[in-house]
């Protein structure tokens, strides 16, 4: 077991190197310009009637719908940068999971732009005012609190045992994994249902609704690691705050908005408790 584990952590630092070194920014940086401007061209000629049925019915006629695109290609890499985080530190992916909540909100608002006609006109977007308002200050509002989030963190490891939190580490990497290949499953079953079937996009709800079931193993998992009653409350926490995310992306745009902020409030709040409350242990350091 422990010899399958150790390779698994090897599969996993592999495809971190690859995924985040340099080389590999600067290749999804290009894909992601690269992409919005065909995306652009292909809205263009779309208006212009040179695209055949049904191709045609698969494209928006706003040039605004290939900002929604683009936004949907880099928050699938920030979803590939949250599974990442995973083994490094049970905060920092929970950060990165309001990081990607408040960018959804701001796809939203593009979202909405999307279904106008051009040249946009006043009296068609007031109907959908409240909706994109509520979606712009709610990632605004998302951003302000997780800054506060960030800098109220202090790590504390899960046990002073170097041994047991190398062993904690891989079982991490190996659910990061798991999840890795899931959400690569979810686009490709979700592009697949918009282009045969015009089904709108559902992959990262369907992410976050997985999330949670990973965020409760976690919890069980860390359990075999240190019995703590702080650490079991801050990871269930934790936990409890991706289902409440998973809520806000199922509820209507303004009520959605509201619980997203509030949900990032109650994160911060357990945060401050565990720093607070959490036991001092040997070499405990703060860091994000």
């Amino acid at each position: 077991m422990d010899f399958f584990m150790i390779r698994v952590g090897f599969l996993f630092d592999w495809v971190e190197l690859h995924l985040e070194s340099k080389q590999g920014l600067k290749f999804f940086a290009t894909a992601l310009v690269s992409f919005f401007v065909v995306s652009v061209m292909v809205i263009e000629l779309n208006r212009r009637q040179f695209l055949p049925e049904p191709l045609a019915s698969l494209f928006s006629r706003s040039h605004l719908a290939a900002i929604e695109h683009a936004f949907n290609l880099l928050l699938a890499l920030e979803v590939v940068t949250l599974i990442l985080s995973l083994s490094h530190s049970v905060t920092k992916s929970v950060g990165k999971q309001f990081e990607i909540l408040s960018l959804i909100f701001l796809r939203d608002t593009f979202k909405e732009f999307s279904h106008f006609s051009e040249p946009l006109v006043w009296t068609e977007i007031l109907p959908s005012l409240g909706s994109i308002v509520a979606s712009a200050v709610g990632a605004l509002l998302i951003f302000i609190i997780l800054g506060f989030f960030y800098r109220a963190q202090c790590s504390h490891p899960i046990t002073a045992d170097e041994k047991i939190r190398s062993h904690f580490i891989l079982a991490k990497k190996m659910i990061a994994l798991l999840l890795l290949a899931s959400f690569a499953g979810i686009c490709l079953v979700d592009l697949w249902g918009y282009l045969t079937l015009g089904l709108p996009e559902n992959a990262f709800a369907s992410f976050y609704t997985l999330l949670i079931f990973s965020d409760v193993l976690l919890v069980l998992i860390s359990l075999r690691y240190s019995t703590q009653y702080q650490i079991s409350f801050r990871n269930s926490g934790y936990a409890v705050a991706t289902v409440l995310i998973r809520l806000a992306l199922l509820a209507p745009v303004i009520i959605g908005a509201v619980i997203g902020v509030g949900t990032t409030l109650f994160a911060l709040g357990i945060s401050l408790a565990y720093n607070a409350f959490a036991p001092t242990l040997e070499e405990s350091g703060c860091k994000i």
